[in-house]
């Protein structure tokens, strides 16, 4: 019996058709299905934040949310937010600021910084430490993310992204 159901995403910008199971994660489409590999698997439990991408505007755990709840909505992925040419200020910032290392958990900080940015483009930084509290970082400390949130917050003022 074959319980895949045919759905459509919205993924950086681009309509997408995959045939998915009920059960599969819109991690698992992004990664297996849609060749999307930058956001991580890492805990499978929402708790590191290494597979966070924005849905509807919202950082979402990828790995706590079903592909098929995602049917409809805009999901944007690391992928989507910059290029190898014109890298997103965040990403500009935290390559300046030290603030990568192994780059595991970059992506879904990234996401999870972006996605406070643009809903509060005046973040202090204890709002950032607040909103990036679900994001786990083994190798950097915050000091350095936190700096390059900050970092890309001013720059992105003055440039009005």
């Amino acid at each position: 019996m074959n319980m895949k159901q045919k759905i459509e995403l919205e993924v950086n910008g681009k309509t997408q058709e995959v045939f998915v199971e009920p059960w599969k994660t819109l991690l698992e489409v992004l990664r297996e299905d849609l060749g999307l590999t930058g956001a991580k698997m890492g805990c499978d439990d929402g708790n590191c934040g290494a597979c966070t991408v924005i849905v509807d505007g919202q950082a979402i755990k990828s790995c706590l949310m079903l592909a098929l709840q995602a049917r409809g909505k805009q999901i944007l992925t690391i992928e989507g937010l910059g290029s190898a040419e014109n890298l997103h200020p965040l990403q500009q910032a935290f390559i300046d600021h030290f603030a990568v290392q192994c780059g595991y958990c970059t992506p879904g900080m990234i996401m999870t910084a972006k996605a406070l940015l643009d809903e509060k483009p005046e973040a202090t930084e204890e709002d950032i430490r607040e909103n990036l509290h679900g994001n786990i970082c083994r190798c950097t400390g915050y000091v350095k993310i936190v700096e390059a949130v900050e970092a890309a917050r001013d720059r992105m003022k003055k440039r009005d992204i």
